[in-house]
């Protein structure tokens, strides 16, 4: 087992410390040792040690919260789920601790640079019939963001193709001729100077799709890291952020069958 979990896992991993302090155990909590024979479809379980973590700068608001949902309001820089660098610095692990909610769990995916409204489970319980919606695109969602203005492009418009994300690419791009899998109603709401506030009807929820299809308009949204060109900052530069806002959620309970509408504190310019 020592071989084979060394084999497994970086090298930056203290395999034999851990061993050592019984860190790794298997299903039924006993530790592992070095030496036991490795078996095949076996799960050995562990903690990881976790890297100091810069405090994201924001407030998570609590927009709404009952038995079964707790909605947030999220800062830019914080993300949704512990993952890579940003496990303390999350909405889950920061939220399952305050409000003593260990079950806790986000329904659909909020970028870590976008701000605005994310909706979570209290329980296990409640989790598969509230991502059924966002699944089946039952969840109406609107956003804000604050981008140039184009004086000769005709709003509203709506932009439909093929997005995919290759590995190892930072960016998304589009498949010309490929069947509509990305769909965005985009209307100009108000303008100042040569900036607008654009609100954002997502008819698919592709990966960077918003991002995506206002850069092709030639309208990228301000303080975007990856769009028109990929920018080398830090993880832990707060000082521009992107300006979208996940703004409104609508939904009819599958549960009690009540209209759930939400609405995000925040506002343009982030």
């Amino acid at each position: 087992m020592g071989e084979w979990l060394r084999h497994r896992l970086p090298e930056r991993v203290d395999i034999d410390g851990m061993l050592a302090d019984q860190r790794f155990v298997y299903d039924d909590g006993k530790p592992v040792a070095g030496d036991h024979p490795y078996e095949p479809h076996t799960f050995v379980w562990f903690h990881r040690d976790l890297v100091d973590e810069v405090d994201v700068p924001g407030e998570i608001h609590i927009v709404h919260r009952d038995e079964r949902l707790i909605v947030v309001d999220k800062p830019a820089f914080l993300s949704s789920i512990p993952r890579g660098r940003h496990v303390r610095q999350s909405v889950v692990v920061r939220l399952r601790d305050e409000l003593d909610l260990p079950e806790l769990s986000p329904l659909h995916r909020l970028d870590r640079v976008t701000s605005g409204l994310l909706m979570l489970a209290t329980e296990r319980r409640w989790r598969g019939s509230y991502q059924t919606l966002f699944q089946d695109n039952q969840v109406s969602k609107t956003y804000k963001a604050l981008a140039p203005i184009r004086e000769d492009l005709e709003l509203p418009v709506t932009v439909g193709n093929h997005i995919v994300k290759r590995r190892g690419s930072w960016q998304v791009e589009v498949v010309p001729g490929a069947h509509v899998n990305a769909e965005t109603l985009i209307e100009l709401e108000s303008e100042s100077a040569a900036l607008g506030v654009y609100k954002l009807t997502p008819r698919t929820g592709r990966t960077h799709q918003l991002r995506k299809h206002l850069n092709d308009l030639g309208i990228p949204i301000v303080n975007d890291p990856l769009y028109p060109v990929v920018q080398d900052i830090e993880v832990d530069d707060f000082n521009h952020p992107l300006q979208l806002l996940a703004a409104e959620l609508s939904f009819t309970d599958p549960l009690d069958g009540d209209l759930r509408e939400f609405r995000s504190v925040r506002r343009l310019p982030l």
